[in-house]
């Protein structure tokens, strides 16, 4: 999961059939339980057990991982989600000079149960599950962990230590896990639509949170996906320069922000700390927000969280951050469509069970899926504040307006408002003693 937080939301060893002596994988043979996941509401997660097995060739340096499916063994072993079926699956790495690897990765699924039509190429080609994205991810979290042991970064700035900044890197990485889990059904988290049109993909939540990870209370959550023009969202636009974007979900009296350190810089993948201006009143406390932007083949994806500063000094130190709270404001994941309608979804690593899908196919742009999360209470079990719930939302709608084009402001606004219908919802729902949903259970 840590390696793969976009696509596995959930994974588990159930039982290790056989292991060597020496503790080593090598020869390793074991029964495993994964969820696989879309960061959309849009896209069903789709839950599997396979039989792992790993071999070593030390001649050749190279290894085989090779997953296959429990059908033909035990008949109990079968998902809740019949909709997927994992057939043999694997990578292949072999060493190759200087310190790289040569990675071949297959992917083989079945895909029964029908999707969103936004969504409908994306994953009956392949590239929601197949082995375009997790190669695209592999080779990113590679960079990622190159940043890591990286010691030659001199622009700190803030941050004290190479030490400090691998444990902001780390938190960021929390963050990133964080919203992909609470943006998609994962553990059962169940979405609410609020029309019976099939165009409509806005999809909206409630969560009571208890736990450390994210703030304590109710938390409203809004989730939509909009086709765009173009043919990927450019990460300089997005994902560098965050200063125009993240002052719509901070109050108005709140006009911009200060660059403070660069964590990490690598093309398409940068994590930032900004600190927010709040103008020359000193006695305010100062307000952090820690971003990372990501960009790969199979998108790119955009986080942040606002914390305090003894928050980040927390993270900096080492000590356990679990409880520091992140309430992330925003998510952006671009999906590029193949350019060509007529490619096999072989061309990918996985098989395609509607040959209709491709009438639905959009012109050459990318899917933007848009998240919103807003902390309506800091009770679990208190009614919501619908004045409060409108305060923000207007907040919002003003600030976005000025931050970006014309339609992904309509996304945002159209999000907004819904927020607030959905604050109305659960106020009526919460007279008539209906639970609210539960948080999912695992979110650090």
């Amino acid at each position: 999961m840590e390696l793969f937080p976009s696509i596995v939301s959930r994974a588990k060893t159930v039982q290790v059939i056989s292991a060597d002596p020496s503790g080593q994988a090598n020869g390793s043979l074991q029964l495993m339980y994964a969820e696989l996941q879309v960061v959309s509401p849009l896209v069903p997660t789709r839950e599997a057990y396979f039989l792992r097995y790993c071999q070593q060739n030390e001649e050749e340096g190279s290894w085989a991982i090779v997953d296959f499916p429990t059908d033909s063994f035990h008949d109990k072993l079968q998902s809740s989600f019949p909709s997927y079926k994992r057939w043999p699956s694997g990578c292949l790495i072999q060493d190759m000079p200087h310190g790289y690897s040569r990675v071949t990765w297959i992917e083989h699924a079945e895909i029964e149960k029908s999707v969103h039509q936004i969504f409908s190429h994306y994953v009956y080609s392949g590239m929601a599950f197949g082995a375009q994205r997790w190669f695209a991810v592999l080779q990113r979290q590679c960079e990622r962990i190159a940043s890591l042991m990286a010691r030659n970064i001199s622009d700190l700035r803030v941050i004290p230590s190479p030490e400090a900044r691998k444990n902001m890197m780390k938190l960021a990485q929390r963050m990133i896990r964080t919203v992909c889990v609470n943006m998609s059904t994962s553990n059962g988290l169940s979405w609410t639509d609020l029309s019976d049109s099939p165009d409509d993909t806005v999809r909206i939540t409630t969560r009571k949170v208890t736990d450390p990870g994210q703030p304590i209370g109710v938390i409203l959550t809004a989730v939509s996906t909009t086709w765009l023009p173009y043919i990927t969202v450019s990460s300089n636009s997005y994902g560098r320069n965050v200063a125009e974007l993240s002052p719509m979900f901070l109050p108005m009296a709140i006009p911009c922000m200060k660059w403070l350190a660069l964590l990490m810089a690598h093309p398409g993948n940068c994590i930032s700390l900004f600190r927010i201006n709040v103008s020359s009143n000193s006695s305010q406390n100062a307000e952090l927000m820690l971003q990372e932007s990501c960009t790969d083949e199979s998108g790119n994806l955009v986080v942040y969280a606002t914390m305090d500063v003894d928050g980040i000094q927390l993270a900096m130190s080492g000590e356990d951050p679990s409880c520091i709270p992140l309430l992330l404001g925003f998510v952006i994941v671009p999906v590029v469509p193949m350019q060509s309608s007529t490619s096999t979804a072989a061309d990918h690593g996985s098989s395609s069970p509607d040959q209709n899908h491709e009438s639905s196919i959009m012109n050459t742009g990318c899917l933007l899926t848009v998240g919103l999360q807003v902390l309506a209470s800091t009770s679990p079990s208190a009614k919501l504040n619908l004045s409060s719930v409108t305060a923000i939302t207007t907040i919002c709608a003003t600030r976005c307006s000025r931050s970006f084009p014309p339609s992904v402001a309509a996304t945002f606004a159209l999000l907004l408002l819904l927020l607030l219908i959905m604050a109305v919802l659960v106020m009526l729902l919460a007279d008539l003693t209906t639970p609210l949903q539960p948080a999912c259970g695992n979110n650090s």
